[in-house]
Parts: C-alpha cells; sequence; structure tokens
C-alpha cells in the first residue's frame, strides 16, 4: 500500500525515520515497501530477544487468541500474568512481580516502590535517588529526572526533583551525593544509551554493601541488558549479588509492550492495593507471550548458545578495533555490545543502512550492536563485512 504524504504526516515526528516503510520480518531480517532486505543488528532497541516473527512468539498468540481472553483487566485473576510472576521470581529472587507495559513504567513504579517502602521505615523524609552519569531511565518525568541527558530535559523542566547524580566505579563519588533523605540508588549493570559502558562486578559488590550500610534499596534498571542478553538471564547474577528491586522491559514480551518489576518481600509487603496500578499490565495475551519467551531464553542450552554467538561476534568487534583507525573501543559484553568510533555515529549508522545493515547509536559517537539472541554465525559474518564497508563514512571529530 502507498504511503500517502497526509498518513505520514499525521504521525508525531519524534524520531527521524528513513524514507521507506518496513513491511515484512522474518528471524534477523526485515523487508521494505521496495522489496530490499535488511539483517537487522537494532531488533527493535533490544526488544525482539527471538527474532522477527519468531515461532515461539506467533505460537504463544495463536495459543492466547484461541482461548478467548485478550484483556481482563486487572479487577480479575488470570492465569498466565500469575505464571509468569512465578516463574520470574523463580529465576531472579524471591519476591513480588508487578507487571506495567513499558521500561519507562517499571522504573516509575519502581521509584515509587522506593519511597513508599522508605517511608515506612520511620523517617518521611527519605524521598530522594540517587542516578549515575550517562544513565538513561526513561522519558517520563520520574525517570527523565534520572536520565543523566540535558538535552533531554532541559525542554520539560521542573522535573521531579531530588534526584543526584554519581560517577560510576566510583564509591566516593556516590558517598558524596547520599544523604538522610536518599530512599534508593539506581544503576544499569550495562548503561545503554549511554554508550555502551560496562559498570563492573566490583563496584555493584560495593553498591550493594553500601546501600545496606545507609539504609537505602538498590535498583538494577535491567531493561535493555537483562533477560539473557549478556549470556546470562541477569546482568545481577554476574555481579553475585541481589538488587531489592530490578526492572526489565524490553525483551520480555517478545515484541509486545510489557514492563516488570521485581521487588524483594521488604518493598513488596509495604505496598497495599490502591498504591499503585495498571489497566493493561500483566493482560492474559502478553503474558502467554512473555511466558513462551522466558521458558525458551531458559530452556536447555540457549544461553550456552548466546555466550558462544557473543564470543564470535566479540572476536569480529576485536579485529575490526584493531584493523580500522575509525574504530577506538569495544565496549560492552554478551550480545549488547558497541563499537566507539573517532567522530559522529550518525553517518556510519547511514552508510551501514545503505549497505543492508540495520545499526542504532548509542550516543553521539557510539554504535551499539543488538542483534537476536539466536542469531547465526553467517549472520554476524554479514553484518560485521556490511560495517567495515560503511567505516570510510567516519568523519574523525576536530580534537
Amino acid at each position: 500500500m502507498a504511503v500517502t504524504a497526509e498518513a505520514a504526516g499525521a504521525l508525531l515526528g519524534v524520531y527521524k525515520q528513513p524514507d521507506f516503510r518496513i513491511v515484512k520480518g522474518e528471524g534477523a531480517w526485515l523487508w521494505d515497501d521496495h522489496g530490499r532486505r535488511y539483517l537487522d543488528f537494532t531488533m527493535g532497541i533490544a526488544v525482539n530477544a527471538l527474532g522477527h516473527a519468531s515461532p515461539v512468539v506467533t505460537g504463544a498468540v495463536r495459543e492466547a487468541l484461541d482461548s478467548g481472553l485478550i484483556h481482563t483487566s486487572n479487577l480479575f485473576r488470570t492465569g498466565p500474568g500469575e505464571e509468569l510472576a512465578e516463574a520470574l521470581v523463580s529465576h531472579s529472587f524471591p519476591g513480588s512481580v508487578f507487571f506495567c507495559n513499558s521500561g519507562a513504567e517499571a522504573n516509575e513504579a519502581a521509584f515509587k516502590f522506593a519511597r513508599r517502602w522508605a517511608g515506612t521505615t520511620g523517617d518521611s523524609g527519605r524521598h530522594e535517588f540517587v542516578a549515575f552519569r550517562g544513565a538513561f531511565h526513561g522519558r517520563l518525568f520520574g525517570t527523565l529526572a534520572a536520565t543523566d541527558r540535558p538535552s533531554y530535559q532541559e525542554p520539560f523542566l521542573p522535573l521531579m526533583p531530588g534526584v543526584r547524580f554519581a560517577e560510576a566505579e566510583n564509591l566516593e563519588s556516590v558517598r558524596s551525593v547520599v544523604s538522610e533523605r536518599t530512599a534508593a540508588v539506581i544503576i544499569e549493570p550495562i548503561q545503554g544509551e549511554g554508550g555502551i559502558r560496562s559498570v563492573s562486578a566490583s563496584f555493584l559488590s560495593q553498591l550493594r554493601a553500601f546501600c545496606d550500610e545507609i539504609g537505602a534499596a538498590l535498583i538494577f534498571d535491567e531493561i535493555q541488558c537483562g533477560l539473557g542478553r549478556t549470556g546470562h538471564l541477569f546482568a545481577f547474577q554476574e555481579a553475585g549479588i541481589t538488587p531489592d528491586i530490578l526492572t526489565l522491559a524490553k525483551p520480555l514480551g517478545g515484541g509486545f509492550p510489557m514492563g516488570a518489576v521485581i521487588m524483594a518481600p521488604h518493598i513488596a509487603e509495604t505496598l497495599h492495593p490502591g498504591d499503585h496500578g495498571t489497566t493493561f499490565g500483566g493482560g492474559p495475551l502478553v503474558s502467554s507471550v512473555a511466558l513462551a519467551v522466558l521458558r525458551t531464553i531458559t530452556g536447555p542450552g540457549f544461553l550456552e548458545t548466546v555466550r558462544a554467538r557473543a564470543a564470535y561476534l566479540d572476536a569480529g568487534l576485536q579485529r575490526i578495533a584493531r584493523e580500522h583507525t575509525e574504530v577506538t573501543g569495544v565496549r560492552g559484553r554478551g550480545l549488547i555490545r558497541g563499537l566507539a568510533l573517532a567522530g559522529p555515529v550518525a553517518d556510519v549508522v547511514g552508510a551501514a543502512r545503505e549497505r543492508g545493515l540495520l545499526l542504532v547509536g548509542a550516543g553521539a559517537d557510539v554504535v551499539r550492536f543488538l542483534p537476536p539472541l539466536n542469531v547465526t554465525e553467517e549472520e554476524v559474518d554479514i553484518a560485521l563485512d556490511a560495517f567495515i564497508d560503511a567505516l570510510p563514512s567516519v568523519k574523525a571529530t576536530p580534537a
């Protein structure tokens, strides 16, 4: 179907999009309305964990539709949401789950839950949060306040007050911004939008101990790096610690909008009916899909294969960094990877698209590689070859 100027103009232009329209997807591939095929290493920004048109997802959708239950609201119990919550808890840590529709909503809920918990300690002034430089937690008023991106914040000031920023890998920086009003500390184990910057396990362990010391909740935002993308189900498991609150979204619904907050019992027990809510969160259709996705990722051998594919991708990225001066560094781990470039990322993303490879930036000078978790070595080779061909488009930033 042809796209009219009126139809294209009716959609609010909050994203810069190429002229073509995507009309079909299968596995790691997308097709546009001109019949051209693209290797997709964006996966909807780490959403389509099992690729496009995954039989796991489509099969779960058909089964859910056959049940006749798409939406009931949370006025009534349904099976899929309860089963999914039980599975998430069993694979993470004891506690309770709240479902919502996006990562920003999950983080907003986490802030509310942390404040509710902090209020029960007897100090009603504990309402502040500590976030980190380079953080991205969402675009709503609370999450935007905790997102270290002044250009995103300034048009919408004033935001939620009480957020202070520290430097990752620097516990003294954290100490310098906490106070008796600090309710929680929120951190991404791998900063996604902030440039695919990994936070060390040693710092995360220090942060866990420090939060215990000062009586603050520790929130892990694994919206982009969680659910298998690091090669482990959750990034916190690699650090050998457990947060008080864990937020999830992107890959959870397999392409359907879904977010989740997993909270330890001491947080959950402070929340009561009416403290928070959602109309659509954890509905039977999307929960059925998410449960199928989770069972696949946690199935026999799946994460081992993710780690093998990640090692193969890493070898290729390291080779590119050694052989091409346009690349100044390799970042991330698992299948959430970034290449730091000597110039703006937009040019190489555009050049890669012309060569049939879809990539997305992570800040001004880092390009992200977010393949499906079931990517093949052949697809990795195709992506790396296309990226190498696109590299000459990088225009070095003047010193």
